[in-house]
């Protein structure tokens, strides 16, 4: 949904000065880094110890529908030839809340 310059300035006045004027009003806010942070299969995989519990993940990931049946095939192919650890370095619990914290 968008709206036009002419729109905004007439449905919304106020926000519409809010957001055109060059002085802003010296609020700040702390904005949420993790927020609707969606990890991808990659990221599961680099919480795993061993190639056994990533081929487990990518199984799960695989009969959720959540990756296709060619890229679960790459995945366990990578993890054949070059292991787990190829896919980036083991993250710890907590490592997401000193990603975002």
């Amino acid at each position: 949904m968008g709206f036009s310059e002419k729109e905004l300035k007439r449905d919304y006045p106020n926000l519409y000065r809010e957001i055109s004027s060059d002085s802003g009003s010296g609020h700040s806010f702390k904005v949420d880094r993790g927020r609707g942070y969606d990890p991808s299969i990659i990221d599961f995989l680099q919480r795993c110890s061993t190639d056994a519990e990533g081929l487990e993940v990518i199984d799960f990931m695989e009969k959720r529908g959540e990756i296709s049946k060619a890229y679960a095939a790459s995945l366990r192919k990578r993890i054949a030839e070059s292991g787990i650890r190829s896919f980036g370095e083991k993250r710890e619990s907590g490592y997401y809340f000193k990603k975002f914290g």
